[in-house]
């Protein structure tokens, strides 16, 4: 088999599915990785292949989420030669074959330690970037790739039009954030560029600002307030903040864009109020019934 002709082809599937260009790009690497590691024919690749390969990414020291992303592209790549290219061959990636992975609760700031983050925040452009992370629950790509066309100021929403998975849906701004957006385009500098977010400064000036750059911005003011803080967990806070305010945790779910709401209940597990006065509520009374 032509392998370079099958990765070729299986890219070229992938891309008429539509898939990101993140995830073309996690996909043909781990999957050149594979193909490099490997000594023998594509197609003569086994279930013991495959197991011999997880204990070379152990060695390597990958964590078992990154082992699972390899299994994920492994296993696409030989569906797609067996129903794709017609190859008589088994998949050597058992289907449902993950490494269990660890379910750490999302982390998130207290309500004290939001307002030493955005004290050091002297920038209008990175306070809106790290407004709409706190106040609509964006994840960092989602900001990096708002455009002005995106922005309804008018009825107060936003368009995220390529949230992960190519799933897009509307947040709605909060005062706060609006007003931060309102701010930081009067001093947007003029462009050609039709991003909602500039490189403000450097040779790439007038250019979108990039995923590693709003990255950087935070680990910046990270330092300069003395948190332990990424930009992920803006969102986070966000989430929790509303489900201590007793939002629907449906609501919640559409406003972070979780496809399952499985996922949006893990917040449950970190910090429910509502949990905590119904507990004490009910605690009360037991008391009151039964005192000791």
């Amino acid at each position: 088999m032509a392998i370079i002709d099958a990765v070729v082809n299986y890219r070229r599937w992938l891309k008429r599915r539509n898939c990101s260009r993140h995830t073309l790009r996690t996909y043909m690497n781990t999957l050149r990785h594979f193909v490099l590691w490997l000594a023998l024919p594509i197609e003569e690749a086994s279930f013991r292949t495959v197991q011999d390969f997880i204990d070379h990414l152990i060695a390597k020291g990958l964590t078992p989420k990154t082992i699972n992303c390899y299994l994920d592209s492994i296993r696409g790549f030989y569906n797609y030669l067996i129903n794709e290219e017609q190859v008589k061959i088994p998949n050597p990636v058992k289907r449902g074959y993950l490494l269990r992975l660890s379910r750490p609760l999302p982390r998130h700031l207290r309500d004290e330690e939001i307002p030493r983050l955005f004290a050091v925040i002297d920038s209008k452009r990175d306070r809106a970037i790290f407004m709409l992370m706190l106040r609509c629950g964006l994840r960092v790509e989602e900001v990096a790739q708002t455009t002005l066309q995106a922005l309804d100021l008018p009825r107060s929403q936003l368009f995220v039009y390529q949230g992960k998975g190519r799933k897009g849906r509307v947040v709605y701004l909060s005062q706060d954030a609006q007003r931060a957006l309102i701010d930081y385009l009067k001093s947007r500098s003029v462009s050609r560029a039709q991003s909602l977010f500039l490189v403000d400064k450097g040779r790439c000036k007038g250019t979108a600002i990039s995923v590693r750059g709003i990255q950087k911005r935070m680990e910046h003011y990270a330092h300069l307030s003395g948190l332990h803080v990424c930009c992920h967990q803006l969102r986070h806070t966000m989430a929790t903040q509303l489900l201590n305010a007793d939002a629907a945790l449906v609501s919640i779910q559409d406003l972070l864009g979780h496809s399952q709401i499985r996922t949006t209940q893990r917040y449950c597990r970190v910090s429910n109020l509502k949990v905590q006065r119904d507990y004490q509520q009910a605690i009360g009374k037991v008391i009151q019934r039964h005192t000791l």
